[in-house]
């Protein structure tokens, strides 16, 4: 059994390459949506192209096209969650989205969101592509704070582009220290999910803060 599966990881490099099975075309389809329903992991699948990249020969085209791909579906993705969560405040339809982006979202953690952005603005979306599980709660707030498309888009561009060359350098990372694609590929969507799971551990051991008396 351990042999079969070994042996299925291995034929992972030949379906997720460029002129394999999946190629772009599927990791542009599964960040997309994994941006709109978040049960994909789509920094593990961003690390583990950029990692099957890595081997290629010459490895800088694939890396250039992983980076374009990603970043683009992101923001497609990014873009559209926004729009239909947009259309709660004028339809039922677009309600639902709205409704389900806010119960995925803690109270206290929107309104931490809602208080960062007032502070700082559309940086904020930078670093919440960057943390993870920080994506939903700052987007919730912005469409709150009914935050216009044109300054979501001007915050939302820079937090792509950023979170697609974060997720890069760990499969290159990955990549880099084992031989074969395959390796590189485990290794680089272990070192991802890594990432994800220390912060929602953190975020789960930690006593809860007492709450402010009101005055």
């Amino acid at each position: 059994m351990i042999e079969a599966l070994l042996a299925a990881v291995r034929e992972i490099p030949a379906q997720v390459a460029p002129t394999g099975a999946v190629g772009y075309p599927s990791l542009f389809l599964l960040v997309v949506f994994g941006s709109l329903v978040p049960v994909v992991p789509t920094g593990a699948v961003v690390s583990g192209a950029a990692a099957v990249a890595f081997h290629s020969s010459p490895p800088a085209p694939p890396l250039v096209l992983v980076f374009a791909v990603a970043a683009a579906a992101a923001f497609l993705g990014d873009l559209t969650l926004y729009w239909l969560g947009q259309r709660g405040g004028r339809s039922r339809s677009g309600s639902r989205w709205l409704e389900r982006m806010r119960e995925r979202v803690p109270p206290d953690r929107l309104a931490a969101a809602r208080r960062r952005l007032d502070e700082h603005g559309v940086t904020v979306l930078v670093l919440s592509r960057l943390v993870p599980a920080g994506r939903l709660p700052v987007m919730t707030a912005c469409l709150v704070a009914r935050m216009p498309v044109r300054s979501f888009v001007r915050g939302d561009l820079p937090a792509c582009l950023a979170w697609t060359a974060t997720y890069q350098l760990i499969g290159v990372l990955g990549g880099s220290l084992f031989p074969r694609p395959w390796q590189g590929v485990v290794a680089a969507v272990g070192l991802t999910l890594l990432v994800g799971a220390v912060p929602r551990a953190w975020r789960r051991l930690r006593p809860a803060r007492p709450e402010r008396p009101e005055r």
